[in-house]
């Protein structure tokens, strides 16, 4: 069955779109899918508005997938990247954007850390 595509396109707070390129530090606020039915036979049942803060970031040893930790009100949680950017991330400004880029560039050099021991591993 086929399901519509989310229309959230951001909202005055969350006027940056940061799809792709979320780091430690930002609010951000998404689209997820919500299943409902067996883990074997899931059946697509809406899609829920998810409002959180980034707390955390960790690439994966083996598989290299990108993990987010997030904060919300009700919880604390785990995204796996590819989930969170697939319906569009809109994020909050930040007071300092400066201080974001530097989040983002520790990101990014350990995203490439783990890409280059990941290629070692598979080398050898």
């Amino acid at each position: 069955m086929a399901y519509e595509v989310p229309t959230y396109r951001g909202d005055k707070d969350f006027s940056m779109d940061c799809t792709g390129d979320a780091c430690i530090g930002d609010i951000v606020k998404f689209e997820r899918a919500v299943f409902s039915g067996s883990f074997r036979s899931p059946k697509f049942s809406h899609f829920e508005l998810v409002e959180g803060e980034i707390i955390k970031d960790s690439y994966g040893a083996k598989s290299q997938q990108h993990t987010f930790t997030l904060k919300n009100k009700e919880s604390i949680f785990r995204i796996k990247g590819r989930n969170l950017y697939r319906n569009k991330v809109y994020r909050k400004k930040w007071n300092n954007e400066s201080l974001r880029k530097v989040s983002l560039e520790e990101k990014h050099v350990r995203g490439e850390q783990a890409r280059l021991e990941r290629q070692m591993r598979q080398n050898f």
